[in-house]
């Protein structure tokens, strides 16, 4: 991790709760996936070109990842967030702790919308206006989530709900819902679902939480605007690939025919660089920027947001301005 954000990390530790620090922080079963997310980076290096004279980059292709119930991190939750992200596109989790409206009403930059397909379609199409009327400019359709994952330390401290006083904002006066902090998951949703919810809307679609390069392959056929190569953190199944490891083989399968985000993992500007090189569009941050929340609010978001662009464009000048697969090679063993 870089120093800045470690650092940033230890003061958000600080100052968390502790089981909303291990609510942000855990992962599924053991947590294996969770390490191996930041794992599968270290394992790899950059060969980098020297002489290529390309000039230097100024733009950064990252984007702020879903996350649930910013107030637990910091009072201004979602807001904070927003404002701190400056001109980067934010992904507002449907378990946002403030409203979608107001989350863009607080951003500089896009805002796309996170959705879980709800068991009850009218309910999804709920929430689908409810972005539109917003002025979000994406849907992201999570897909990796047909049951809630099994988090041992949420469980150990009992943590099921949110304190008195919070809410997913989002729920809140929808038809069919008994209130504001009811999110569904779904066993049966399926490509029929997918096909649905494009057809609500003129949005683009993003699917996020594809590993397999079929399924990549078939979310073509369907329509989808991008994917995000994703295992949710870690916080699903525990037997899965790094994200960083699926990657390769889901940008091979879309051929350049969409845009393939990389979320998980990433944690200093030499990982975005790697993620690019294997071939990623651009890549997601989520737990960082909940560690910048809940250290300096508005300002700990922009710091991390910063940091990550500032170690990158330095990496990238170093490796000659152009990242390709064939400068990523395997770390050999330490000394």
């Amino acid at each position: 991790m870089n120093p800045a954000l470690a650092e940033l990390h230890d003061k958000a530790r600080a100052v968390l709760d502790g089981v909303h620090y291990d609510f942000f922080a855990g992962g599924v079963g053991d947590e294996a996936v969770l390490a191996e997310n930041e794992a599968a980076f270290r394992r790899l290096a950059l060969l980098p070109r020297v002489l290529r004279g390309t000039g230097l980059r100024t733009d950064v292709p990252v984007l702020v990842s879903p996350t649930a119930f910013h107030k637990l991190a910091h009072p201004d939750g979602e807001l904070a967030t927003a404002r701190g992200a400056g001109d980067t596109v934010v992904v507002s989790s449907m378990a946002s702790t403030v409203p979608i409206a107001d989350v863009v009403a607080a951003s500089r930059g896009p805002v796309w919308f996170q959705l879980y397909v709800q068991p009850d379609m009218d309910v999804t199409e709920a929430l689908v206006r409810r972005a539109e009327r917003a002025g979000c400019t994406a849907l992201v359709v999570t897909v990796d989530s047909p049951v809630f994952g099994r988090h041992r330390r949420d469980i150990e401290h009992g943590f099921h709900d949110l304190p008195a006083g919070l809410a997913a904002e989002n729920m809140r006066d929808l038809a069919g819902v008994p209130g504001p902090r009811s999110i569904e998951m779904s066993a049966a949703v399926s490509w029929e679902h997918i096909d649905r919810v494009r057809e609500m809307t003129s949005l683009p679609l993003w699917l996020k939480g594809v590993l397999h390069p079929d399924d990549a392959e078939i979310a073509l056929g369907h329509g989808v605007a991008g994917i995000v190569v994703s295992n949710h953190g870690g916080r699903q199944l525990d037997v899965v690939p790094a994200s960083l490891d699926a990657l390769p083989a889901v940008v091979d399968a879309v051929a350049g025919r969409v845009p393939v985000v990389l979320d998980g993992g990433v944690r200093s500007g030499a990982d975005i660089a790697v993620a690019l090189a294997l071939g990623a569009t651009a890549v997601g941050v989520g737990r960082p920027v909940l560690w910048g929340l809940a250290a300096d609010g508005e300002a700990g978001v922009r710091r991390v947001l910063d940091v990550l662009r500032e170690e990158f464009l330095h990496v990238l000048t170093m490796c000659g301005g152009r990242l390709t697969r064939d400068m990523v090679v395997v770390r050999g063993p330490r000394c």
